[in-house]
């Protein structure tokens, strides 16, 4: 699978977005756009979490020990990690909390959830929300995948095209701006920094089991995995495309 969505992966891990990203403002507009990733990679989880472990009650053990103690490893530290102060907190509430601090608007995100947590489905949502159009794009690729997707399907998408296509080059820049703004840019880089100790090892390593475990020697499942995985970072490269759109509009206007 390496092979085949390596020219996605260059093309994420090289794009120009990063290297445009030179001060405070620059990072607002790129936060805006990523926090729809950063959410909707916590609906993925959970939704692996669901289909691989038993949620119910009453409980029975369901599917295979291993893949269990997997995703719910993955769930743990994902939903409940520490912040910069030693509190538990969810990788995406440490990433509201770092757009807090560098005055970015959260607001679409948070009315977002806050008309899911009221019974609205994704697209009424999109209808009342001022939401960039490759976010909308990216979630819905996404939550077809949580619907409409295998389960190894579900857990190769999880594996190969989220959180851990961030370049050294870009985590460079926010330490550099950290060291011009700490008290703008220091959780951001604490939330980037910790990303890489947790996610970009262990947890990458334990989801590629997972993934692997699932997809067993099946070429047919490999196949169909590889494809999904293509799509969801064709949908991360477009909405990488809208933020630097953004960012060249905003400094041009």
């Amino acid at each position: 699978m390496e092979q085949a969505i390596g020219i996605y992966k260059d093309r994420i891990v090289n794009h120009p977005l990063y290297k445009n990203i030179n001060n405070i403002e620059d990072l607002k507009i790129f936060m805006e756009h990523h926090i729809f990733a950063v959410w909707d990679f916590m609906s993925l989880l959970k939704a692996l979490q669901r289909n691989l472990t038993c949620v119910e009650v009453p409980w029975f053990p369901t599917g295979d020990a291993d893949t269990r103690y997997l995703i719910n490893e993955i769930v743990t530290g994902e939903e409940s990690d520490v912040d910069h102060l030693g509190n538990r907190k969810s990788h995406y509430e440490l990433y509201l909390e770092a757009m807090n601090q560098c005055g970015a608007n959260t607001a679409p995100m948070q009315e977002l959830e806050s008309v899911l947590r009221s019974g609205a489905s994704l697209r009424e949502a999109f209808a009342s929300i001022a939401i960039p159009q490759s976010a909308k794009n990216f979630m819905e690729g996404t939550f077809e995948v949580i619907h409409k997707r295998e389960v190894f399907e579900q857990s190769a998408v999880f594996t190969f095209s989220r959180e851990d296509l961030i370049p050294d080059m870009f985590i460079s820049i926010i330490r550099d701006l950290d060291s011009q703004f700490p008290e703008s840019i220091s959780i951001f880089r604490y939330y980037l920094e910790r990303h890489i100790e947790v996610d970009g090892d262990h947890h990458s390593n334990l989801a590629l089991q997972m993934t692997s475990r699932l997809c067993e020697e099946n070429p047919k499942y490999w196949k169909q995995a590889t494809e999904a995985v293509k799509e969801s970072l064709n949908l991360r490269i477009k909405l990488w495309d809208s933020a630097l759109e953004a960012i060249i509009a905003k400094r041009t206007a």
